[in-house]
């Protein structure tokens, strides 16, 4: 799969406990809350959280990726 941006993954919670980012625990499972990290050149440049409402998100990021080109 070709995605135009690179994806991260923290299979070990180092990232989302550094930023202590936003979560929540069902049956003593952790799980992020739904978030979105604009990353450029290795610095955050804004952060979508919380999502809400659902409807509106996609939208949001394209008014901020458009308001904001590299």
């Amino acid at each position: 799969m070709h995605l135009p941006f690179e994806m991260l993954s923290d299979a070990e919670w180092n990232l989302a406990n550094e930023l202590d980012l936003p979560m929540f625990t069902i049956e003593e499972d952790d799980y992020l809350k739904r978030l979105t990290l604009m990353i450029s050149d290795g610095r955050i440049e804004h952060v979508f959280y919380p999502i809400f409402p659902p409807d509106e998100y996609a939208n949001e990021v394209l008014e901020w990726v458009t308001d904001n080109p590299r």
